[in-house]
């Protein structure tokens, strides 16, 4: 068998181990076929339909009724203040710059106060109230510069809405 698998080898350019493996490969196909035309019984295989259109028409009618739902809502909604939306889910309060009215003595304004300045937050106002404590008030509006969160920019918006009382 061993010289008849060298010429094979030889004439087809296969080692002898992976003539071995293709007959194997080989034997096991044709057992499969066998096994399946001989044994395989055609009867126990049935295929059952199943009817979904009463289960699809349920689906589709809450679909509408959800949707018809829905656009009710939106129109029910038109006189939505859109602006208040927003600013629900802002952390900081969002004031206008037209709710500002006079100015402020900044070693007694509130963080309330602080927060309806133009840029300052609750995290600033805090800053703010807590440098203030240290340094038993603020003598010159200068200073709020060292405080972390205010710069230049903030710092010139905010100083025309501040005073200090000697």
């Amino acid at each position: 068998m061993k010289d008849k698998l060298k010429k094979i080898s030889e004439k087809i350019g296969f080692t002898e181990t992976e003539i071995k493996v293709i007959l194997f490969l080989l034997a096991i196909f044709i057992i499969g076929f066998g096994y399946k035309y001989l044994f395989f019984d055609k009867n126990k295989s049935v295929y059952k339909e199943f009817d979904y259109s009463k289960q699809d028409s349920l689906f589709y009618a809450a679909i509408k009724r959800d949707s018809l739902e829905n656009l009710n809502k939106i129109k029910n909604e038109d006189n939505i203040d859109y602006k208040q939306k927003v600013s629900d889910f802002n952390k900081s309060k969002v004031v206008k710059k037209n709710k500002i009215s006079g100015k402020f003595d900044i070693n007694k304004i509130d963080v309330e106060g602080l927060i309806s300045l133009p840029g300052i937050g609750e995290t600033t106002a805090e800053y703010i109230i807590k440098y203030r404590t240290e340094k038993n008030g603020i003598k010159d509006l200068q200073e709020l510069l060292n405080i972390k969160g205010i710069g230049n920019l903030k710092f010139n918006k905010i100083k025309k809405y501040l005073y200090i009382k000697n």
